[in-house]
């Protein structure tokens, strides 16, 4: 994949995008309901509401690869929950990156694609600083996803977030679903990305730290991360 800028000057079609929405809760939604119909009302991006397609936390892991196959740009929407993503999501990256294919040996699916955070937080701003109850900016709590775009050799972009989703006014919102939904109609015209670096290579890692199981030993591990059952 070319850098995106290189793109812009060319004036080339827009890119693949498949945005992934995790709320376990919609009935309680405020912000992501918006941000799930604002991208279902843009032509040609693909959207998955997760918890809707699987209400028994049965991933269908070839379905989901291929669909990330296709895309360009990956986005995941969803609130903060406990300073990391809904449990879903968690299982979502845990079945569906797997080794070999995703990442390690021989896995550079992901190679090259944009991954973009798109969240909504209870706390408001100030909470995410040294003196405020969070003890620490939000982008303290994001090595787990940069790293994970590292290690399958994604670019990740700088998220978009919405403090204090509970609370904010309605233009406030109106204006993060707006933004939202015109960069996903857009990309990869986004000015920022003129200046950023290309997507790191993925990370090599050696065989013998992700082996690879004879298909008994398979059913007690998880696939995506080699987490003993």
């Amino acid at each position: 994949m070319q850098h995106a800028a290189q793109d812009a000057r060319e004036g080339a079609p827009a890119r693949a995008v498949y945005v992934i929405v995790a709320h376990p809760r919609w009935r309680d939604s405020r912000v992501n309901r918006r941000l799930l119909e604002a991208a279902r009302g843009i032509e040609g991006v693909d959207v998955n509401d997760l918890y809707s397609t699987y209400p028994d936390f049965s991933i269908d892991v070839a379905a989901e690869q291929r669909r990330l196959a296709r895309a360009d740009l990956i986005v995941l929407v969803h609130p903060i929950y406990w300073y990391s993503m809904p449990p879903l999501q968690k299982l979502w990256f845990d079945e569906v990156l797997s080794w070999g294919w995703a990442y390690g040996q021989d896995g550079h699916a992901l190679a090259n694609k944009d991954l973009w955070l798109v969240a909504s937080t209870g706390g408001p701003e100030d909470s995410y600083r040294p003196d405020g109850y969070n003890q620490h900016p939000f982008a303290a709590f994001l090595p787990a996803y940069e790293q994970t775009s590292h290690l399958c050799g994604m670019r990740f972009l700088p998220p978009q977030v919405l403090y204090g989703a509970r609370r904010c006014d309605d233009a406030a919102l109106d204006a993060h679903v707006g933004e939202f939904a015109g960069r996903l109609a857009t990309y990869p015209h986004w000015p920022e990305l003129i200046s950023m670096a290309h997507a790191a290579e993925c990370q090599a890692i050696p065989s013998t730290d992700r082996p690879h199981f004879s298909p008994a030993e398979a059913m007690d591990t998880n696939a995506g991360t080699g987490r003993a059952a």
